[in-house]
């Protein structure tokens, strides 16, 4: 996984024009327009199928991205505005040419998937981008674990236990779906935690490992951490990054960024959170 990572951020480092710039606008407007048009025959036209995307109907290969998953206008409406927030952090974080290639990747994932299934197994896939949507919230959670979103817009709740939430809904989705005896779709998120593993698994592992010294009372060694965050960042397109907003020294560069002693480990933060952060511990 970390050789894999390498490669990409070597190849967004030297391509910084690729991608697809604030893609999560256009897949959020263009899944709310499917939604207000709801025709069942839209739907149809647009559903993924490989007998007809092997007769010429190539456009299936990208529509069913905006199906909907829901039929409650508020629960899309909120699921569209988190899919925004998320995807658009996570370009700011990533850069757009790694989160393209994340999201782009996790659209092929489901395509061979659905032509597997179709072809090999005989079992027709109906194919949302859901899951794909929902593992950004795992992305989101490994590199701003302690980062406080509003529930219902209304409720505090720091992303760490959004994540955990939401791999619970994974999990009951994949058996809810073996029991009930719809195995093509039981398997779709774990298409899509392939996806968040190949790109951030290695992120994941080195958060979780220093949580089995959590309670011991070493001293933290800041010169440590610093020079292992130093050499992390090697291959990044930025030198800073906020660990609050995600700010970075290549979209702002006028911005001053600090680093605080009193997070465990070596943590960035812009001059509006430098003061205003919730320690790493």
């Amino acid at each position: 996984m970390k050789k894999l990572n390498h490669i990409i951020d070597r190849f967004c480092q030297r391509h910084r024009g690729f991608g697809i710039p604030k893609l999560m606008i256009f897949v959020v407007i263009l899944s709310a327009a499917v939604f207000l048009v709801g025709t069942f025959e839209l739907r149809v036209f647009l559903a993924f199928s490989p007998p007809l995307i092997m007769q010429g109907q190539v456009w299936r290969l990208l529509t069913w991205i905006f199906l909907p998953i829901n039929n409650n206008m508020f629960f899309t409406a909120l699921m569209l505005y988190f899919y925004y927030f998320i995807g658009s952090t996570l370009e700011r974080e990533w850069g757009t040419a790694k989160f393209t290639i994340y999201y782009i990747f996790g659209i092929l994932l489901n395509i061979i998937y659905g032509f597997i299934m179709y072809y090999i197994l005989f079992l027709p896939v109906y194919l949302t981008a859901g899951f794909i949507n929902l593992s950004m919230f795992f992305a989101f959670a490994v590199l701003l674990p302690d980062f406080t979103v509003r529930l219902f817009l209304i409720i505090p709740i720091k992303i760490k236990w959004l994540a955990l939430a939401n791999a619970a809904f994974f999990t009951f989705s994949i058996i809810s779906e073996v029991l009930a005896g719809q195995f093509a779709t039981a398997f779709l998120p774990l298409i899509a935690l392939l996806n968040f593993f190949i790109f951030c698994g290695y992120d994941l592992f080195s958060y979780i490992r220093p949580l089995k010294f959590s309670m011991s009372k070493q001293t933290i060694n800041f010169k440590k951490a610093a020079k292992r965050a130093k050499k992390d960042l090697a291959d990044k397109p930025y030198r800073h990054i906020c660990a609050v907003c995600g700010k970075t020294d290549t979209d702002y560069p006028d911005m001053e960024f600090r680093y605080c002693s009193k997070c465990n480990g070596y943590h960035c933060f812009c001059n509006e959170h430098i003061n205003n952060h919730i320690h790493f511990t």
